[in-house]
């Protein structure tokens, strides 16, 4: 496996590869404040739902560390005000409000000092990072046995270790799949207007030297026609209590080219993605994001002048479209997903 980590934590400092210079280099962004962190996660340095959550846990713990407090109850105050500002960076990736969860129900514990708060906060960002890291290799695991021998397949966006805290949750599963004999090809989906496939997908796929082939958004369709392919697998960033998910622009085309071309659709995804207060995709929040992410690519125009564009940053598969949702509890059909009860 790479040896490249998506984030660590060091000397209490918080690590992040900054995902917009990929592929070019591979740098750290180093965090040493909460307002560090979210501003990481706002500019997509960081990106992907559950390292997005393992973010901006590690964000708590250095807020109980950027000062010194008189108190506990003084540093609770702060590490709330910590927890806001972190919950508004990205709306749609629900594995950050379950992570600040997490970190948020240690506020309720008794500490005698500061720093025996702030060790608690440190051990359970930690806590969440290494079981990310397990329940991907569970996902992977899992999903792997839905493969047939030289399947070929199509993925979106990247769902890979750099979307996680390691290892992946769609590439998770590609990968366990790859190391069995059972994966051919990945037919790589470029991902515009953000490129996350060309730039981050296919990159770990030629340092996993698993076969790829990248493709345009909008080759997908002729290449299900033509190319054999065994089965789409996405990643989520919100599943809905009915099974319909939210996941990167485009994912809801590929959904509707796999039915009509009788392809299974698959979406692999920890159990922490799903919303159980969200009762379908039409409640889910779509981040809006900067219309020039479509106008420009690293800087440079490739539209006229005062051209306007959208940008949604996600969309939302329904579940009639997904064929099986692989968590590390399991593989479930979508409107199982309702049974599944998350545990804080």
């Amino acid at each position: 496996m790479r040896s490249v980590k998506t984030l660590f934590f060091k000397n209490n400092t918080l690590y992040i590869l900054n995902q917009l210079l990929l592929p070019r280099k591979a740098q750290y962004v180093k965090c040493k404040s909460y307002k560090e962190v979210a501003d990481a996660i706002k500019k997509m340095v960081i990106r992907g739902a559950p390292a997005i959550g393992v973010a901006a846990a590690f964000g708590v713990a250095l807020a109980a560390n950027e000062k010194r407090f008189s108190s506990p109850e003084k540093l609770k105050k702060y590490i709330q005000k910590a927890v806001k500002a972190l919950s508004q960076t990205r709306p749609t990736a629900v594995n950050l409000f379950w992570s600040l969860q997490k970190m948020k129900n240690l506020l309720s514990q008794k500490a005698k000092t500061p720093d025996e708060l702030a060790q608690r906060l440190k051990k359970e960002a930690l806590k969440i990072y290494n079981e990310d890291i397990s329940t991907n290799k569970l996902i992977g695991k899992l999903g792997s046995k839905l493969f047939k021998k030289k399947s070929v397949v199509i993925t979106h966006c990247n769902a890979g270790a750099l979307a996680t805290a390691g290892y992946g949750t769609a590439l998770g599963v590609i990968r366990s799949a790859y190391s069995k004999g059972k994966i051919k090809m990945v037919f790589v989906d470029e991902t515009r207007p953000y490129l996350q496939g060309s730039r981050l997908t296919a990159w770990e796929m030629k340092q996993e030297n698993i076969p790829y082939v990248l493709i345009t958004d909008n080759m997908a369709g002729y290449f299900m026609k033509t190319a054999g392919i065994s089965a789409v697998i996405v990643g989520a960033d919100r599943i809905a209590r009915n099974g319909d998910t939210a996941n990167k622009i485009g994912t809801y085309s590929l959904s509707v080219l796999a039915k009509y071309h009788k392809i299974p659709f698959y979406v692999a995804a920890p159990i922490s993605t799903i919303d159980l207060n969200t009762p379908s995709g039409d409640e889910i929040v779509i981040e809006e994001r900067s219309s020039d992410e479509v106008l420009y690519i690293h800087g440079k125009s490739i539209a006229p002048i005062g051209a306007r564009a959208y940008h949604p940053g996600f969309d939302v598969t329904p579940s009639e479209n997904i064929t099986a949702i692989i968590t590390e509890k399991g593989v479930f059909k979508p409107k199982e997903i309702k049974n599944i009860h998350p545990a804080l």
